[in-house]
């Protein structure tokens, strides 16, 4: 388990406040013993909170060029039919992860390809369950073409707390499976956009972890 990058700054400059505070609490109250102890471990439980929120834990990367794995950790929250009129232009199966504040928050790739469209798109924040946020809230649209032409696009959604999405990644840029291409702070969601004849691995309600879990196999 290793502490993410977007978290490293906010996490040293976290610490520097809080000693700061219950230092300053100490010098000018000394006496208020009880006081003192409650800031101590509101302190120490606000920094693990935080703190579990940029984990990135370490495993091994599974490998299957027929499976879509789980770009996100978090729980499958919408299987249906949809029209995907971005880029893609057509019907396609959606699979939405959403992703909780207590979720590892790495976005990974969930097959190799190339980057062939990537759009970043400013805009609402709609708690990530409303049936909105796919197209109001602030986003990201990413679609990645297989070697064998499949296309597959994935689109980061911010929600009524994550506002902030990184990515890592532009057009033309050759992603491994499940490699690490973007992360959302403090949780949201991920769509996913599948061709019809895929065969969905999931149900909704199902946990899944980024990158481990298989979401479905594609033919051919």
């Amino acid at each position: 388990m290793t502490i993410h990058r977007e978290g490293r700054v906010l996490l040293f400059w976290l610490l520097i406040i809080l000693v700061a505070a219950n230092y300053a609490l100490y010098y000018f109250l000394p006496d208020a013993r009880f006081w003192l102890n409650v800031s101590m471990l509101l302190s120490i439980g606000l920094y693990l909170i935080i703190l579990q929120f940029f984990r990135n834990p370490i495993f091994q990367l599974p490998k299957d060029d027929s499976l879509v794995y789980a770009p996100a950790d978090g729980k499958v929250v919408v299987i249906e039919e949809a029209l995907e009129d971005e880029f893609l232009k057509e019907k396609r199966k959606q699979v939405s992860i959403f992703m909780s504040p207590i979720n590892v928050h790495v976005n990974r790739s969930p097959v190799a390809g190339k980057v062939a469209f990537f759009k970043y798109h400013p805009g609402k924040y709609l708690v990530a369950w409303h049936p909105k946020s796919s197209t109001e809230n602030e986003r990201t649209s990413m679609v990645l073409q297989m070697k064998n032409g499949t296309q597959i696009m994935v689109r980061q959604i911010a929600g009524a707390l994550a506002r902030r999405i990184k990515w890592y990644v532009g057009e033309g840029d050759q992603l491994e499976q499940n490699g690490e291409f973007g992360f959302i702070k403090f949780g949201s969601r991920v769509d996913l956009y599948l061709p019809l004849d895929a065969e969905i691995l999931v149900g909704m309600d199902q946990v899944t972890k980024g990158g481990r879990t298989p979401i479905a196999r594609l033919k051919g």
